[in-house]
């Protein structure tokens, strides 16, 4: 929530007014009937953080570091490893195999039984910048989907983003996300695109991202209020 704005049109007094039209218009009730909201701020935007806290607002955990890289620098190799085809993902007779990998990536540690299906991923390939050339798939030997990395591209903007990424725990370890990046900045390279980011959480994401070159990054902060 809360795109970043020029600074030349920001001010205190704006800030706290859309601050406070957010609490009325998207507080999220809660099952003890008390409403809450999520505001994200970098840690630079000593503004936001001054007003927030003012507003009764409490830093949260699980920062996002907002990663990027140019495409101007050199692209790792990062080869399929062995026994591996990296390639776009199908039609959507591939959706079922597709959806059940993310969940098996996104809830390793979930029963099965609280799966939901696949269709949800029809909507995913009806986003406006949603290209099936840039949705990649890492394919085991046995045909099995062992991973994914799916690449948005803006040509207004020549800029590209990583989302979703993730590999199924039975064949991590192997480089097939750094495979399956570096192949995704290559295709977004060779479409236009001059930047790339990609947001992340743990220590592990953010390790592979720098290997494949997004070294520089911002932090955003979750701010809690419930009232």
């Amino acid at each position: 929530m809360f795109a970043e704005v020029d600074p030349a049109f920001r001010s205190p007094e704006l800030e706290a007014a859309l601050i406070a039209t957010a609490e009325m218009q998207y507080a999220v009730r809660q099952a003890d009937g008390t409403q809450q909201l999520t505001i994200w701020t970098h840690e630079t935007d000593a503004l936001r953080r001054e007003i927030v806290q003012r507003r009764g607002y409490r830093r949260g955990g699980h920062p996002e570091f907002q990663r990027r890289r140019s495409l101007d620098r050199p692209i790792p190799a990062g080869a399929a490893p062995t026994g591996y085809t990296i390639r776009a993902l199908g039609d959507e007779y591939e959706h079922p195999a597709r959806s059940w990998l993310s969940w098996k990536v996104f809830h390793p540690n979930d029963p099965d039984e609280r799966y939901e299906g696949w269709e949800w991923y029809r909507n995913v390939q009806r986003a406006p910048l949603y290209r099936r050339d840039l949705d990649l798939v890492a394919v085991a030997a046995d045909g099995e989907f062992a991973a994914f990395c799916t690449l948005w591209f803006d040509d207004m903007t020549r800029s590209a983003a990583l989302e979703p990424v993730g590999t199924h725990p039975a064949h991590q370890r192997k480089g097939l996300a750094r495979a399956l990046i570096s192949e995704g900045l290559r295709r977004v390279r060779d479409c236009g695109a001059t930047l790339c980011t990609v947001g992340s959480y743990s220590d592990a994401a953010g390790a592979c991202y720098a290997a494949v070159g997004f070294d520089s990054y911002e932090l955003s902060e979750p701010w809690f209020k419930t009232w």
